[in-house]
């Protein structure tokens, strides 16, 4: 079993992944759309 001080680092990271990847997701989706549109005409 994880100890208690490899369990806080686990979520710290976990925390840290899960808001980078709300922020990053939505702007990766965004800067796709404008290529699509830049390119489609």
């Amino acid at each position: 079993m994880a100890s208690s001080n490899d369990m806080k680092s686990a979520e710290k990271t976990y925390g840290s992944f899960i808001g980078l990847l709300k922020w990053s997701v939505p702007l990766i989706a965004l800067i796709t759309l404008v290529i699509v549109v830049l390119i489609a005409p």
